[in-house]
C-alpha cells in the first residue's frame, strides 16, 4: 500500500517539491530500485491478455523476466546504473497488512471464478490482476537474471524501501525508484516514481525531494513521519475519518500524534485499540538495514552471454535472436555509461526538470506557444 494518498497530498500542498524529468536526464546516475514493486507491475502488465500471461513450455509465468530484462536494458541504454533491492523478512508490524492482502486476493479469486462463469471479460481481467502475488520463485528468477546481466542485487535484511533509503542517505546512490511512497517516510533524500513504468508509453519520471517537501509543508522529519502514519501506512491502522489533508492540519496544529490524541474529539474519531503508532514511528526512524560495510559491494559488470542464453532461451523459451541482440545492447550500454556525467567534469548542465503546475487556459497556452515559436525562429524540431 505504501502511504495512502501521499502523492495527491504533496501535489496539493508541496508542488514545488515535485518535478517531472525526462527519463534520459538520469544518465550516469546510480539508482536504487525497489525490485518487488517492479516485479509486481511486470506480472500485471507485461504480456497479459485477460487471465493469459507469458509462459514457458512448462507453463511457468515469464512476464516478470520479460519485463525485468526489457526495462533494465532501457535503463542501461539511457546510461542509468540500477541496483535492485529485494525484500527480506517483513517486520512484525506488517503481519496485519499482509493478512489483509491475503484476504483480498482470496476474495478476488472467488470474484474471478464468478466472472468466468458469467463470461464478463472486464471483470475477468480486473479480478485476475487482483490475484497477482510476487512469489519467492519470481524473486529468485529476477535475481538470477540481473546477476547474469551484470547488474548488482542486494537482498535487504527487511524492507527493501528502507534499504533503498539508507543507500541514498549514505550517498551510494543518487535516488530511490519505486511506486510506493514509503521510501520518503524512511528518509530518502530523492525519490522517483514512474522510472520503472512497464507500459510502452513514455511517462515522465516524477522526482520528489524530501528537504523541499519538509520546507513546503513547514514540518520537521518526525512530524512528516507522524503525518504518514495518520494518513495510512503498512504498519498500523489509521484513525477512521482522518485522511491526508486532515492529518496535515492536525500535525500543523498540534505537532505530534501524542498531542493530537490529547486534544482530538474522541466521540467523532475512534482511536484504534492498542494503536502501535509509536512502534511504527520507530520503524520508520530506525529500520533494520545493512550499513555501508555490511552489504555486498555495488558493482556493475559485463553480461554473462552464455548464462543469459541458457537461462532465457533454453530454460524459459525466449527467442535466441532477440536475446543475442539484447546482449549486444547491454555491452554497448556498459561502454556508454562508463563515460560518466559531463557535469562531473565541467560546469553543471542546464536544468531539464519541469515543475508541476496547474494547466494553462487555452488562451494563455496559445500565447505561450506563439512566444516559443518566435524565440525559436519559427523552426520545427527535426
Amino acid at each position: 500500500m505504501g502511504i495512502k494518498g501521499l502523492t495527491k497530498l504533496l501535489a496539493d500542498n508541496a508542488p514545488k517539491a515535485m518535478k517531472e524529468h525526462k527519463f534520459e536526464s538520469y544518465f550516469g546516475r546510480k539508482i536504487a530500485i525497489d525490485a518487488s514493486m517492479s516485479i509486481y507491475q511486470f506480472l500485471i502488465v507485461v504480456g497479459r491478455v485477460g487471465t493469459d500471461t507469458l509462459t514457458n513450455e512448462a507453463g511457468e509465468v515469464t512476464s516478470h523476466l520479460q519485463g525485468m530484462f526489457t526495462r533494465t536494458i532501457r535503463l542501461l541504454e539511457a546510461g542509468i546504473k540500477p541496483v535492485y533491492i529485494f525484500d527480506g523478512q517483513p517486520p512484525e508490524l506488517k503481519k496485519q497488512e499482509l493478512a489483509k492482502r491475503f484476504s483480498k486476493r482470496a476474495d478476488a479469486t472467488e470474484d474471478l471464478s464468478e466472472a468466468r462463469e458469467i463470461g464478463n471479460k472486464e471483470d475477468i481481467e480486473k479480478f485476475s490482476k487482483r490475484t497477482v502475488k510476487v512469489t519467492k520463485q519470481h524473486n529468485e528468477d529476477c535475481k538470477r537474471l540481473l546477476r547474469l546481466m551484470g547488474v548488482p542485487v542486494i537482498e535487504a535484511p527487511s524492507e527493501a524501501e528502507a534499504q533503498c533509503a539508507a543507500l541514498c542517505k549514505s550517498g551510494q546512490v543518487y535516488a530511490v525508484a519505486s511506486e510506493d511512497m514509503d521510501s520518503l517516510t524512511f528518509g530518502a533524500p530523492r525519490f522517483l516514481r514512474h522510472l520503472m513504468d512497464p507500459s510502452s508509453r513514455k511517462v515522465p519520471v516524477m522526482e520528489f525531494e524530501i528537504s523541499k517537501i519538509l520546507e513546503e509543508l513547514n514540518l520537521i522529519m518526525d512530524q512528516f513521519i507522524d503525518l504518514c502514519i495518520l494518513s495510512g501506512c503498512d504498519y498500523c491502522e489509521s484513525i477512521r475519518g482522518i485522511g491526508g489533508q486532515t492529518a496535515l492540519k492536525l500535525i500543523r496544529q498540534h505537532g505530534s500524534i501524542e498531542n493530537i490524541l490529547e486534544n482530538i474529539n474522541k466521540e467523532r474519531y475512534q482511536i484504534p485499540e492498542n494503536w502501535p503508532y509509536e512502534q511504527a514511528r520507530e520503524l520508520f526512524k530506525n529500520p533494520l538495514v545493512f550499513s555501508e560495510k555490511e552489504h555486498p559491494e555495488i558493482k556493475w559488470g559485463a553480461p554473462d552471454e552464455e548464462g543469459l542464453i541458457t537461462f532465457l532461451v533454453n530454460e524459459n523459451g525466449f527467442n535466441i535472436d532477440r536475446v543475442t541482440k539484447a546482449i549486444e545492447k547491454i555491452k554497448t550500454a556498459k561502454n556508454k555509461s562508463s563515460q560518466g556525467r559531463l557535469e562531473s567534469f565541467f560546469k553543471p548542465v542546464a536544468n531539464t526538470s519541469t515543475p508541476i503546475k496547474r494547466k494553462e487556459t487555452s488562451e494563455s497556452a496559445k500565447e505561450t506557444a506563439i512566444k516559443k515559436a518566435k524565440a525559436a525562429g519559427g523552426k520545427k524540431k527535426k
